[in-house]
């Protein structure tokens, strides 16, 4: 029995290496770039534990496919509105093409990022009613009680949903793009005032 274990012919993988019996296996030691033993069971989660919880959310508020004519005819592409906050009083938005979906979400991502804004808030609500206008977009925003949530449309709630405001009542008065609603929406919450300067602005005026 013996000489026939000897003899027995080696398993080898599809790829041509040595197939590893299970004791071996079980006797191989895994180490870390440091040179300290690993566990096998964790080999897996080291990524996931490097990795920490993310600054930022970002939602993707529209794709769209546009055209543009050129000499050989149609050019197709798509073009992505991202919106990027960190659910505190930090909020942007991008709007980028590309020759694919994915292309276009990761440029209008980065550039989100890139024009972020800091507003001012009063409490979980804005300080005080803004009406922003953006090209045929018409934007009214104004402070609500707590308890009231966010009553918006589909375009304000997804913006306003990242950041850290949870009592908001909204009204579009314009046209129906999203690009020019997202406009009008970042420009109404860079208008906050805090309550403290209210006075100090009337007498600015008065004088």
């Amino acid at each position: 029995m013996a000489e026939t274990d000897k003899k027995a012919p080696k398993v080898i993988n599809k790829s041509g290496t040595l197939k590893m019996s299970d004791e071996t296996a079980a006797r191989k030691v895994t180490r870390d770039i440091s040179g300290k033993k690993m566990d096998r069971r964790n080999r897996r989660d080291r990524v996931r534990a490097d990795a920490g919880p993310k600054e930022f959310d970002d939602i993707t508020i529209a794709v769209d496919r546009v055209s543009r004519t050129v000499a050989g005819g149609r050019r197709m592409r798509f073009k992505a509105l991202v919106a990027v906050g960190n659910h505190k009083n930090k909020v942007g938005i991008g709007v980028a093409k590309g020759n694919d979906v994915t292309t276009a979400v990761a440029k209008a991502t980065a550039k989100a990022k890139k024009t972020m804004i800091t507003f001012n808030m009063d409490g979980e609500t804005i300080c005080h009613e803004t009406r922003t206008k953006k090209t045929g977009a018409d934007v009214l925003l104004k402070p609500a009680a707590p308890g009231t949530g966010i009553i918006a449309g589909g375009t304000v709630r997804s913006i306003i949903g990242l950041t850290g405001v949870k009592n908001l009542i909204s009204k579009s008065l314009g046209g129906n793009n999203k690009v020019n609603i997202a406009y009008a929406v970042i420009e109404g919450l860079r208008q906050q005032v805090p309550r403290k300067e209210w006075t100090k602005s009337s007498k600015k005026e008065t004088k």
